[in-house]
């Protein structure tokens, strides 16, 4: 009697410790499905078929190093994505893939976003750019004074990027056609047709996806000008019967003569008392009737002395000797258009002038970037260095 009661309890232990064994599996099984973790025994499965594939987990699909735009879509499985890999010739096995993925918990990484591949990157290198989307955006650094061509030159030494330097040029230009948006920002910036956006490109560090196209770069420039340029500084250029390509026009040559920040309402002071005198029906004959501007020259001159420097040293010749409608030395007002890409405090100096009677500013004897200005063209020669 007492043995069958024994064995009874021992039953009901039984039954009871392998029902918490149960309740435990089912509870861990679980956890691993609804956190999208492997599981040790799904583990152990996936590193068995890792190291079977030997050395195909680092073996390229291809040898060419042409990026080009991969999409992950919304809503897409990894298998799904592999597939297309190996369809378009990025990956050899889509099941090996799929695999590295899960046995590393990076399937339930992938991100909808457009990513910029090659077909020379093992199955761990395309599994890393598809985890990291970040890594498919470029940083470019556009620096205050460039010209458009310096602009592309950036653009070709730039890896990753989908478009060429002459791409960008190509939308720049004045022989392009232009999408409604930039047709729309040309007007409202009184760009005249046949013209090109020099000026308007906005220096700035700009993040840009390596899968963008020219157009959205240019665009993202475009935008950035409008960020900058307000609406009042919009308004005080028509109230000085002026458009906003006339003020960046100057806001371009003050740009490449200042180098010290609080100078630059002052040499845009003396611009345009010359300016102002040029154009007048009665010229101050002590005052100059041209802008004498170098960077004009410069930008006249381009890269014509030496290919690749787009802002040549030049000479006493010069001042006569090159025949351009940017040459401020020869030709009274201001120049066809903007020869560089301000930022906007010399916008805000040409458009918000000091208030002196200086006609002229030459470098500093400190060698410092800071200028001497004058109002007379003895004290020009006064401050000249001994």
């Amino acid at each position: 009697m007492q043995l069958s009661t024994n064995r009874r309890r021992i039953a009901v232990i039984l039954v009871a410790v392998v029902g918490i064994v149960a309740v435990l599996c089912i509870a861990v099984t679980a956890f691993f499905v609804i956190s999208g973790r492997t599981s040790p025994l799904e583990s152990i499965a996936l590193q068995i078929r890792l190291r079977m594939a030997g050395d195909a987990l680092n073996k390229p699909a291809g040898t060419d190093a042409t990026p080009f735009c991969f999409v992950v879509n919304a809503g897409e499985n990894a298998a799904t994505i592999a597939n297309r890999l190996k369809a378009q010739g990025v990956i050899l096995d889509a099941d090996l893939f799929s695999t590295y993925l899960r046995y590393f918990n990076l399937d339930s990484k992938l991100q909808a976003a457009t990513y910029s591949l090659k077909r020379n990157l093992t199955i761990p290198q395309v599994a890393h750019v598809l985890t990291n989307p970040e890594e498919s955006l470029i940083t470019l650094r556009i620096i205050e004074g460039w010209r458009a061509e310096e602009i592309a030159a950036l653009l070709d030494k730039t890896p990753g990027l989908i478009f060429k330097g002459a791409d960008f040029l190509a939308l720049v230009s004045s022989s392009s056609p232009r999408e409604a948006s930039v047709q729309e920002f040309a007007a409202r910036n009184g760009i005249p047709q046949g013209r090109s956006l020099e000026g308007f490109l906005y220096p700035a560090t700009y993040t840009h996806p390596a899968c963008g196209t020219a157009q959205s770069f240019l665009d993202q420039m475009l935008n950035a000008f409008d960020r900058y340029v307000t609406a009042q500084m919009y308004a005080d250029t028509r109230a000085k019967s002026m458009t906003m390509y006339q003020m960046v026009t100057m806001a371009s040559i003050i740009e490449r003569e200042a180098v010290v920040e609080q100078e630059r309402p002052t040499i845009a002071s003396v611009y345009w008392n010359r300016y102002t005198n040029g154009i007048s029906a009665n010229p101050n004959p002590n005052v100059p009737t041209t802008l004498d501007a170098d960077p004009t020259i410069q930008y006249a001159l381009g890269d014509t002395r030496t290919p690749g420097t787009w802002w040549p040293r030049i000479t006493a010749n010069d001042y006569r000797g090159v025949n351009s409608p940017y040459n401020t030395y020869l030709n009274v007002g201001l120049p066809p258009g903007p020869i560089a890409n301000p930022r906007v405090s010399s916008i805000q100096a040409a458009i918000y002038p000091a208030q002196t009677n200086y006609i002229y500013f030459r470098a500093s004897c400190a060698a410092d970037g800071t200028h001497q200005f004058a109002a007379t063209f003895d004290e020009q020669l006064a401050n000249a260095c001994s």
